[in-house]
C-alpha cells in the first residue's frame, strides 16, 4: 500500500470514529493491565462480564494480593485459562507493591517483565494508558495488515514493525484501536463485510465480498470464460 493511500486508509477510519478506545472496561491503569491479562485467548466482552464485580471490589495491586489467588480464581473463572491467569495477576500484583510502589510502570522493556505481561498486553498499556505510539498486533490486527496489504508480515512482531513504519504521524496513537475495531466488526476472518468497508477501495484483498450474503471467492478459482 503507498503512503498516500495508508493516510487516507487510516483518515477515514478516523473521521468515521474520532476517539477510538479499547472496548474492555477499567477503571485506572492498573485494572487496565489485570483486564488485558485477562484477554489473551478471551473475547473483552468475555473479560468485562469476569472483571465488573472484581473490579468493584479490587482497585490496587494491594488490594489484589489481600483478595488472593482463590478468591480471584472465583471472580474469573468464566473464561479461559483463568487458573494461569490468576496465578500471574497475583505473582505481577506482588511485584508491582514490591518494586513500584503499587503503580503500574510507563516502561514497556519492565512491563514485559511482570508474570503474563507479552509484548502484545505491554503495548496495549502503553498506548492505552500512557498514549503511546504503540503498535499492539492481535489477530485482528495481523490479519487486517496482511489482508489489505496496509503491513505485511509473517509474524505479529514482523506487522508491528510494518506498522510503526508507515503509520503516518496523526494517526498512529490511535492506529491500534482503528485495526482491531476495523477487524472485529468489519474486516472478519471468515467472511470480510467489505461493502460496508470504508476503505475497500485501498484494499489488496481479491477475494472482496462486494454484497452481503455472498462468499469469498475460493483461492484459485478461476473465472467463468
Amino acid at each position: 500500500m503507498k503512503n498516500a493511500d495508508v493516510f487516507e486508509f487510516f483518515r477515514r477510519l478516523a473521521e468515521a470514529n474520532p476517539s477510538p478506545e479499547t472496548e474492555l472496561e477499567f477503571g485506572n491503569t492498573y485494572q487496565l493491565l489485570v483486564a488485558v491479562v485477562m484477554s489473551a485467548q478471551s473475547t473483552d466482552v468475555g473479560v468485562n462480564k469476569a472483571t465488573r464485580a472484581l473490579f468493584r471490589e479490587v482497585k490496587t495491586p494491594q488490594q489484589m494480593v489481600d483478595l488472593g489467588e482463590e478468591a480471584l480464581k472465583q471472580h474469573i473463572k468464566t473464561i479461559g485459562l483463568f487458573n494461569s491467569k490468576a496465578k500471574n495477576v497475583i505473582a505481577l500484583s506482588e511485584i508491582l507493591v514490591r518494586d513500584y510502589d503499587g503503580e503500574v510502570p510507563a516502561d514497556r522493556d519492565a512491563l514485559v517483565e511482570l508474570p503474563g505481561v507479552g509484548r502484545k498486553t505491554a503495548n496495549v498499556v502503553m498506548n492505552s494508558a500512557f498514549g503511546a505510539e504503540t503498535f499492539a498486533v492481535d489477530t485482528h490486527i495481523f490479519r487486517v495488515g496482511n489482508r489489505t496489504g496496509l503491513a505485511k508480515g509473517k509474524t505479529p512482531l514482523a506487522v508491528e514493525k510494518q506498522l510503526d513504519k508507515k503509520v503516518p504521524g496523526p494517526f498512529r496513537v490511535g492506529a491500534h484501536h482503528w485495526l482491531i475495531l476495523h477487524g472485529r466488526y468489519v474486516c472478519k476472518a471468515r467472511t470480510p463485510e467489505c461493502w460496508r468497508c470504508a476503505v475497500v477501495d485501498l484494499c489488496a484483498y481479491k477475494a472482496k465480498v462486494l454484497e452481503k450474503g455472498a462468499k469469498p471467492a475460493a483461492k484459485g478459482a478461476k473465472k467463468a470464460a
